[in-house]
């Protein structure tokens, strides 16, 4: 029996992600990884694996996989309806897969993204230090497909459950703070609009970053029409197009932009942005330090 997990059917998309490629943005190299960290983290605890290990993102179920030897697994994210061989089974703890088991996830209830782990770790070969697909630059396995077979590391440690794991429940209106800078002074009273707006999220956002719809930012006196010279950006990062409005970047965002940063939202709060679906109402609470 061979240690690996056929795909069978992906849904609109899955991925392999760890915990990211940080530390080459001077490579032009964006972090990557998981956008929902916790979760991700989570589900290798369960499985008992290091939370570093590689696992699968899915974006709005419809995963469906295939066991090629006796395996755990733990599905975390939101609320999700799991399935083994056509038997429902729990989120959030470990599961126990026989040998030709087909696992299946169905549409979480709120969220977007999913994360399966599974023992031993997906053991795709590591590019620049991580399994995670970045789709921006191409780095990492390409997305999943029907009929790719994942090959699956050996168990380091025995499974660990827990009495009760809630699952998150993303809502659909967020508030989320941002600290301003560098370049909020580009904009009229930048802290005062951000913090005024509804936003909402397009449904063109993705992994490199989460398009807000609403009323423009304008432009300072003296800013308007203005060009920047490129620089560097953070994960977090909000940056500000022509459009005015703004993008907040994930973890595939480019290293650079040569759009002005408004401010940057806190690394701690990036996960209920990587599980906000389109049409998500989102305020940014503006302040002037991570506190």
């Amino acid at each position: 029996m061979t240690r690996a997990l056929t795909v069978l059917a992906t849904g609109p998309l899955a991925l392999v992600e760890d915990l990211g490629r940080p530390g080459h943005a001077h490579l032009g190299v964006p972090p990557s990884g998981a956008l929902d960290v916790p979760s991700l983290r989570l589900a290798n605890r369960l499985v008992g694996n290091p939370e570093y290990a590689a696992g699968i993102e899915c974006v709005l179920g419809g995963l469906v996989l295939r066991a090629g030897a006796s395996c755990t697994v733990a599905v975390t994210g939101p609320s999700v309806v799991v399935r083994v061989d056509g038997h429902g089974v729990d989120s959030h703890t470990p599961v126990h897969l026989a040998a030709d088991a087909v696992l299946e996830l169905g549409v979480p209830l709120t969220g977007l993204r999913s994360y399966l782990a599974v023992s031993g770790g997906i053991a795709v070969p590591p590019q620049l230090g991580s399994r995670s697909t970045d789709v921006l630059s191409g780095i990492g396995p390409a997305p999943l497909a029907a009929g790719d077979a994942l090959p699956v590391g050996d168990p380091v440690g025995p499974p660990v459950g827990a009495d009760a794991v809630p699952p998150p429940s993303p809502g659909d209106f967020l508030t989320v703070p941002v600290v301003l800078g560098p370049r909020d002074d580009w904009f009229a009273d930048a802290g005062a609009r951000l913090a005024g707006t509804v936003w909402s999220v397009s449904p063109e956002s993705n992994r490199v970053g989460l398009r807000l719809l609403g009323d423009p930012l304008r432009r300072a006196a003296g800013f308007d029409g203005r060009e920047l010279t490129s620089e560097g950006v953070l994960t977090g990062a909000v940056q500000v197009p022509a459009s005015g409005r703004p993008v907040i970047f994930l973890a595939d965002h480019p290293t650079t932009g040569g759009y002005p940063v408004v401010g940057v939202v806190p690394g701690r709060h990036l996960a209920e942005l990587g599980q906000a679906r389109p049409g998500t109402r989102v305020r940014l609470r503006a302040q002037y330090s991570d506190s």
